[in-house]
């Protein structure tokens, strides 16, 4: 086989390889400028921001704006929060009327020298936000000792007025960065039709610093920073922990004509996200991000770190809002759980108290990988649907305290099981001989003679118990089940049967879309999970940043879905920050584009 010509000459060679149009930096469009600049104007941060710098003494400096608006630049092109990649950007990467817009000098007329001060007004104008929203100042370039290292980290631990203000500044800048591309998806449509399924989960976000030194008795320059321990592993990750609330969806009921797929389509954005020190408010921090939306509520799946936590901190709270509760449990934790007025708490379900113990326990001692493979387990299958007669029926839905009324299975004019021992205590006449047609199910699944039968001793049969002996949902078949009433065994019960194919249908799916999401977020993109793209120390800074990688990896998802799924509400993102300010476009200026404007604030709780 002859080589091509191109092959035989080096000249040639040389020719054909690719090469880079021009040695000239990269420019980014004035369209990208003034798009990301109004999105960070319609969250309201910059207003926050100036009402808190407005009395500090000294001059101004660069804007704060510019500098978020560059981070967004390098996001958005760079995947890079270092504020090294901002000076890069904002000097290099951008036109002249992008720069007359930010503020920033022809970088021609700057030498070395000129650059580098440009560099330190960029970390200067950071550094004034951080020390402005940081509960605690403190020297964030080097090891401080162990002990005052700890007093600074008990900042954000104690209830001081000046410092839970702080505090709560900070998560709002965070909670507004992060809602922004929310609310921009939901107002072009996109979230039509989601019933407001969450996954919530917690993930590590590692420090670049090292952990603390023990021997040499020095603190990590991350003072909060801590070991965040993932589910199923032995080593620890040194970082923060960050709670993540991602727009999840559950699937179609076996019985649907669609079953096994998604009941809506939605991009699946972070909803929420709060930084905070490992293994601390780990629901309090959940319950934080489900408060601002507005949106519709529906099943919140979490797993097993959230059902550990005390009912009052998650549970409760997390009902309060309207969300049921889909959860998992550890393996020690499985089967039957404790007891509530005589009734059975099994995996998280009120059941009748004789139900047999081989249902009640199938569970118990369960592995993890039997639990994930139930599908091939036929045996663990029947256990489960066999269960589901004995079960507490939903009388009363919760009402303004969040009582709920739950009824015996044999009690009312359906009854799902068959028991002798309601028959002989509420004296229940046998039922009179009927004809039934085998040939209709519905009527033969009715029959007394089709339903299961509660066990009860042939003893009990023969004599009945004295009525002070039998358990109080036996003597009255309607207990009420109040927030609190199963003191720490409330944190296990949840809204839909553990294994039963509704809660798979629910959990399943709904966990899914949570690690997708954290999967994107940690990506060869926007990768969370690498330290050395989000170099700036402390955790206000931190916070910060994260919440800018979130936005920016919303707004790729956003894009994504519409790429993938040819979704037509998707306009440009300016269309849709026009939408969101109301306000009608700035005229055509002299260089012929049309300058950012400067909408008014957009409250998160609206």
């Amino acid at each position: 086989m002859s080589k091509p010509r191109a092959w035989r000459s080096p000249e040639k060679i040389r020719k054909c390889r690719p090469r880079p149009v021009t040695d000239a930096p990269f420019e980014i469009p004035d369209s990208k400028v003034g798009q990301l600049d109004a999105l960070l104007h319609g969250t309201g941060v910059l207003d926050l921001i100036d009402a808190e710098l407005a009395g500090r003494p000294g001059p101004k400096g660069l804007p704060v704006r510019t500098v978020l608006v560059g981070l967004l630049l390098s996001l958005h092109y760079h995947r890079s929060a270092s504020l090294a990649d901002v000076c890069r950007v904002l000097l290099d990467e951008l036109r002249a009327p992008a720069r007359g817009w930010l503020g920033i000098p022809d970088p021609g007329s700057l030498d070395a020298h000129g650059r580098h001060a440009f560099t330190r007004c960029v970390y200067r104008s950071f550094d004034r936000l951080t020390t402005t929203l940081d509960p605690f100042r403190c020297d964030r370039r080097r090891r401080l000792p162990a002990d005052e290292a700890m007093l600074a980290a008990s900042a954000w631990e104690d209830t001081d007025a000046e410092r839970v203000r702080r505090r709560a500044l900070l998560q709002e800048i965070s909670d507004r960065l992060v809602l922004i591309t929310v609310r921009l998806a939901h107002r072009r449509g996109l979230f039509k039709g989601w019933q407001g399924d969450i996954g919530v989960d917690t993930t590590p976000v590692p420090a670049w610093h090292h952990e603390p030194s023990e021997h040499r008795g020095l603190a990590s320059v991350e003072i909060t920073a801590g070991w965040h321990h993932c589910g199923g592993s032995d080593e620890g990750i040194f970082g923060h922990s960050a709670t993540l609330l991602v727009a999840a969806s559950r699937r179609h009921p076996a019985s649907h004509p669609q079953a096994g797929k998604r009941v809506s389509r939605h991009p699946q954005l972070v909803l929420g996200l709060v930084l905070d020190s490992p293994g601390k408010r780990i629901g309090p921090n959940a319950i934080h991000a489900l408060t601002p939306f507005g949106f519709p509520t529906g099943i919140l799946a979490s797993d097993r770190a959230y059902t550990d936590q005390v009912s009052k901190h998650f549970a409760q709270p997390a009902r309060r809002l309207g969300y049921q509760l889909v959860l998992d449990y550890k393996r020690e934790n499985r089967g039957i759980q404790g007891t509530h007025e005589g009734a059975l708490l099994v995996d998280g379900s009120l059941a009748c108290p004789a139900m047999p113990t081989a249902l009640a326990q199938a569970t118990f001692d369960l592995s993890d990988k039997a639990v994930r493979g139930i599908g091939d387990d036929t045996l663990l299958r029947e256990q489960i649907a066999a269960r589901e007669p004995y079960y507490l029926r939903l009388k009363e839905s919760a009402d303004e305290r969040g009582a709920i009324r739950l009824q015996c299975p044999a009690s009312g004019p359906s009854p799902a099981v068959a028991c002798p021992r309601f028959n002989q205590v509420h004296q229940v006449p046998a039922p009179r001989p009927a004809i039934v047609d085998l040939t209709s199910r519905r009527a033969t699944a009715a029959h007394t003679a089709a339903k299961p039968t509660v066990p009860i001793s042939q003893a009990e049969r023969l004599r009945a118990l004295p009525e002070e002996e039998l358990p109080r949902i036996c003597r009255k078949p309607t207990i009420t089940v109040r927030p609190g009433d199963l003191g720490k065994r409330n944190k296990f019960r949840q809204d839909r049967h553990y294994l039963h194919p509704s809660w798979q249908d629910a959990y399943r799916p709904e966990r899914a879309n949570i690690e997708g999401a954290n999967g994107r977020l940690k990506s060869h993109g926007i990768n969370i999970a690498d330290p050395s793209k989000r170099l700036a120390h402390g955790r206000v800074a931190q916070t910060i940043l994260l919440a800018l990688m979130v936005c920016s990896a919303n707004l790729q998802m956003l894009f994504s879905w519409a790429q993938t799924t040819g979704t037509a509400a998707n306009g440009n993102l300016a269309d849709v920050t026009a939408e969101l300010t109301e306000a009608a476009p700035a005229p055509i200026t002299a260089n012929g584009l049309s300058p950012p404007q400067l909408p008014p604030m957009v409250h998160t709780n609206a």
